[in-house]
């Protein structure tokens, strides 16, 4: 584990988007508990959520359509908030990091490391905006 005061930045890059934080497993619980749709960020140190993820999920974020609420937790560090997160991503490998949409505390969309490494960000955020648009436009009164 790293020490805290250099994740302090990596943290509020997302937490400044209006992001909210969990750091226990009870936290993440609730979290997804909301009804409707949540934006699951597993934030990471690594170089592919420095300078790709998180800089998409920020852009991202701007579009027009968002799910109703956004949650992160930091692998490597919280490592029962993490935990418990992949719990609800299950049947797929852990990946850190990774952006997924759960409907009503169901996955429908999944972004892993693999795809974000071979991206940029302009083109995740753009993959993203698209997710958006499917999974959490609300249908016409």
């Amino acid at each position: 584990m790293y020490p805290e005061i250099m994740l302090v930045p990596m943290r509020e890059e997302l937490t400044r988007a209006g992001i909210q934080e969990a750091r226990t497993a009870a936290e993440v619980d609730s979290a997804l508990a909301k009804p409707g749709t949540t934006l699951l960020v597993v934030n990471s140190i690594c170089g592919c959520a420095t300078g790709k993820m998180r800089p998409a999920v920020r852009m991202a974020l701007q579009h027009a359509t968002t799910p109703t609420h956004a949650v992160t937790v930091f692998a490597g560090q919280d490592s029962e908030a993490t935990q418990r997160a992949r719990d609800y991503l299950a049947g797929n490998p852990p990946s850190s990091p990774a952006v997924a949409i759960l409907r009503d505390g169901q996955l429908v969309y999944l972004m892993q490391r693999s795809a974000i490494e071979r991206s940029t960000a302009p083109a995740i955020a753009q993959e993203l905006t698209r997710a958006f648009d499917a999974y959490c436009a609300t249908a016409a009164a």
